[in-house]
């Protein structure tokens, strides 16, 4: 497989194009919303596998030099210290055998590798599976609860405990779970990469939350108590007279779970909006207008 094609982009695709278009194929092809379509699942598995190569810096060197074998570069970087040539990269244009031992490109190379006939040194070569990278989109109410979640990677169901508190772009592995590994090497992990997506009135920055609150002129001068909403259920608060547009109050302990520290969380600020009645009547206008002269007196 050509990693670059499966993705649609160019051999000089800047990070930034690979994840691009991971995630526009990734949503796509994606088993939840393909079901039953194999097509989609093989397409869906193509476009990971591509995708765990070309995001890491290291692995797409590899693949750049070794094509379909990159697995096995550090092996042959061995070997080649031992007099053996570079094969070319079947997927480089430039390539030319010229007379090296590998006249027969990489499959010759590495079957005389690994193959049965290689020797004892080749078949007790082990290597780890690749990592596999994945990612999760959660609502942040999701997120603000431990919970379950089942993700299909490479066509398997894989259940993962999401820890509460989990941060937008955050990452967490999942040892064991990425590529098998080769002649009985252990298996690679699984990387998730978290999406938050936070269509509340709440603002999140850190483990803290924060919020904007109206409030009526005539609780802002006289004072009051009010109800106020907050992340897990509502709270009274009192309002101290004369209280200015802008100010802000602490809610401790009302903020988001800290990652993994049960029982804790950051704070929720409340931000008061002070609101000017609109519509005056004339017994209002009225009211207003002596208490103006009162305050010029």
């Amino acid at each position: 497989m050509d990693y670059y094609k499966i993705l649609g982009i160019e051999k000089s695709a800047t990070d930034a194009d690979i994840k691009k278009a991971y995630r526009k194929l990734a949503r796509k092809y994606h088993p939840d919303l393909n079901p039953n379509d194999k097509e989609a699942e093989k397409k869906f598995k193509e476009i990971n596998e591509a995708n765990e190569v070309l995001s890491s810096t290291e692995n797409r060197k590899k693949y750049d030099a070794y094509g379909e074998n990159w697995k096995h570069a550090d092996a042959y970087q061995n070997t080649g210290q031992q007099g053996y040539q570079r094969p070319p990269n079947p997927n480089s244009s430039s390539s030319s055998h010229g007379g090296s031992p590998f006249e027969g490109g990489y499959s010759d190379f590495f079957e005389s590798m690994f193959n049965a006939g290689s020797g004892s040194r080749g078949r007790s070569t082990k290597f780890r599976g690749q990592d596999y990278n994945a990612e999760l989109t959660l609502d942040i109410k999701d997120a603000y609860t431990t919970h379950k979640q089942t993700l299909t990677v490479n066509g398997k169901n894989i259940r993962i405990t999401v820890p509460a508190g989990v941060k937008n772009g955050q990452i967490i592995k999942i040892p064991g779970h990425g590529g098998e590994g080769v002649n009985g090497g252990p298996n690679g992990d699984l990387h998730i990469q978290f999406s938050i997506q936070n269509n509340t009135k709440f603002k999140l920055d850190g483990d803290d939350l924060y919020k904007t609150v109206d409030l009526d002129i005539y609780k802002a001068l006289l004072g009051a108590e009010i109800t106020v909403d907050t992340f897990d259920g509502k709270v009274k608060l009192k309002v101290a007279p004369e209280t200015q547009n802008g100010t802000k109050v602490k809610l401790k302990g009302k903020g988001f779970p800290l990652y993994k520290k049960e029982g804790s969380f950051g704070d929720l600020y409340i931000t008061y909006n002070i609101v000017l009645p609109t519509k005056l009547t004339d017994k209002e206008k009225e009211l207003f207008t002596e208490l103006s002269k009162l305050r010029t007196l």
